[in-house]
């Protein structure tokens, strides 16, 4: 009896460490995720702004 207790002790210890692992490298992959969407909306937000930018300037020349 003890020796079942210690072996699902065992194999609970080792589920865990693997649901463990897994959660944290589902975070890891969730932020880099996130970083990498607002750099692409950072460089939307810049584009935007150069075309504005240079569409008022050619109002401006005209």
């Amino acid at each position: 009896m003890a020796n079942n207790n210690y072996q699902q002790n065992q194999q609970n210890g080792v589920k865990n460490k693997i649901k463990n692992t897994a959660g944290a490298a589902f975070h890891a992959v969730h932020d880099a995720l996130e970083a990498t969407e607002n750099a692409a909306m950072n460089a939307v937000d810049q584009t935007a702004k150069a075309v504005r930018n240079v569409t008022n300037r050619n109002n401006n020349q005209q």
